[in-house]
């Protein structure tokens, strides 16, 4: 099982059930979780103003086997990030902060997707059997959708997949003549990683658009660089999604351009599509 049990969670939902002394160790942790993962045994009794016993049956009465292990979750739990635990200051200017992130966090990224990256790219897509594309997660779930209509819409054959066990799936039933695009914001996923191993195991070229210096970074063959500038404000959410997103747009643009022919009729058929369905103004987005 992977699946860690959530301590900070466990002292809150437990608290009311503990004896007085028992709730000024809970106290103490939630206070200054830093301490109290590092500290001995006595150190915390001190602390709290408790006895080591006292330690000990606080460690039983949350359902930790012992005070080492407690400690051992707490250090867990201290490496998620102490902004998690802290009151979160707003950061300056507001709304428009929003923007100024997307717009800082493109900037920077717009250096690293070069003609250099993206060619290549390119060419093993448009030399493609079939796209398959894997991204899992609340992001590149999304992301994987969006770049399969993209391409679908230029006359390329391309599927998205999310569920883990369907991305093994097609990687198994996989040709020489595909490729497999990979999405992941953080570059650590290994259900994206797992599946794109088999799909290289069969011969698949395997292009992603994620970290570089990442476990599925490594993996690819042929990579999209981006690098996530996250803050501390932990209320707003990430601007990679926008990186990308751009990135995903390039490459359907680039792909575009070098198969106009194709693209071009694909683009008319959907366009005489929607305008009868619709009847909207000729300048709406395609596919809105």
């Amino acid at each position: 099982m992977s699946h860690e049990p959530d301590i900070i969670s466990r002292i809150n939902t437990l608290y009311s059930h503990l004896r007085d002394a028992e709730q000024k160790i809970a106290r103490l942790v939630l206070d200054d979780m830093s301490f109290a993962a590092q500290a001995s045994i006595s150190e915390l009794a001190e602390r709290a103003g408790v006895s080591e016993a006292t330690i000990t049956r606080f460690a039983k009465a949350i359902e930790c086997k012992n005070v080492r292990d407690l400690k051992m979750r707490l250090a867990q739990a201290e490496a998620v990030g102490q902004r998690f635990y802290t009151d979160v200051r707003p950061e300056p200017g507001g709304i428009y902060s929003v923007y100024e992130t997307i717009k800082t966090t493109l900037d920077h990224n717009a250096q690293l997707v070069t003609e250099a990256v993206i060619r290549p790219a390119v060419e093993w897509l448009s030399k493609s059997r079939q796209i398959l594309i894997f991204g899992v997660g609340g992001g590149s779930t999304v992301m994987a959708q969006e770049c399969q209509h993209r391409f679908f819409r230029l006359g390329f054959a391309a599927t998205a997949y999310s569920d883990p066990m369907l991305m093994r799936m097609a990687a198994s039933a996989i040709d020489s003549n595909d490729v497999v695009l990979c999405l992941s914001l953080g570059g650590y996923s290994p259900d994206v990683q797992e599946a794109a191993e088999i799909a290289k195991e069969y011969g698949a070229r395997t292009i992603g658009i994620t970290v570089a210096d990442s476990p599925l970074g490594k993996l690819v063959d042929q990579l999209i660089p981006m690098q996530p500038l996250e803050t501390d404000y932990i209320f707003k959410p990430s601007a990679s999604r926008y990186v990308m997103l751009a990135a995903i747009d390039v490459l359907a643009t680039e792909l575009a351009a070098k198969h106009k022919r194709r693209s071009r009729e694909a683009l008319r058929r959907i366009k005489h599509t929607l305008d009868t369905h619709k009847r909207g103004q000729d300048r709406l987005p395609l596919g809105d």
